[in-house]
């Protein structure tokens, strides 16, 4: 790479790795193996504490995209004050969405999913709730394709002890 247009003190830092079992590969990855790279102006440190910045920075940029997904993309009121409130309200729901990712959903795709994704697919799913014997039962299509994954995660929620 020619970095001599670049500001000075850059460097790009390259990595070639193996991909976890059943990633997708791209059709420019050599021999099988992941290249990633990244350039950085910080002048010294260990290729492995920068890479572990670097991924952090990546899942923060991730946290972003979902709270504008969330309601964060424009801010709809008027006064400064509400528009707060609102922050506040796109907070609640961020921080409901990852509680209820990491401590109900199953499988590695449903707790990676995007807020939207969520919304199409469990959080739209028609039910009925009806009162029988003093209880309240929620009721759920059968030929709804993610039915089962919504059931399994108000039974996991359920049976999660009292934190009080």
């Amino acid at each position: 790479m020619d970095l001599s247009s670049w500001p000075a003190g850059v460097r790009v830092l390259v990595r070639n790795e193996r991909p976890h079992p059943g990633a997708q590969l791209r059709i420019v990855d050599p021999g099988g193996n992941r290249c990633t790279a990244f350039a950085t102006n910080t002048p010294h440190g260990q290729l492995a504490d920068l890479e572990l910045r670097h991924r952090r920075r990546a899942r923060c940029e991730d946290r972003i995209r979902a709270a504008k997904d969330t309601g964060l993309t424009n801010l709809p009121l008027h006064d400064f004050a509400q528009n707060r409130v609102w922050c506040a309200v796109v907070s609640l729901a961020l921080d409901l969405l990852a509680w209820t990712q990491v401590l109900a959903l199953a499988g590695h795709a449903a707790r990676r999913w995007e807020p939207k994704r969520l919304r199409h697919r469990l959080f739209t799913i028609a039910g009925r709730i009806a009162r029988h014997a003093r209880h309240t039962v929620l009721h759920l299509p059968e030929h709804h394709p993610w039915a089962a994954l919504a059931l399994q995660a108000l039974t996991t929620l359920r049976a999660l002890p009292d934190p009080g």
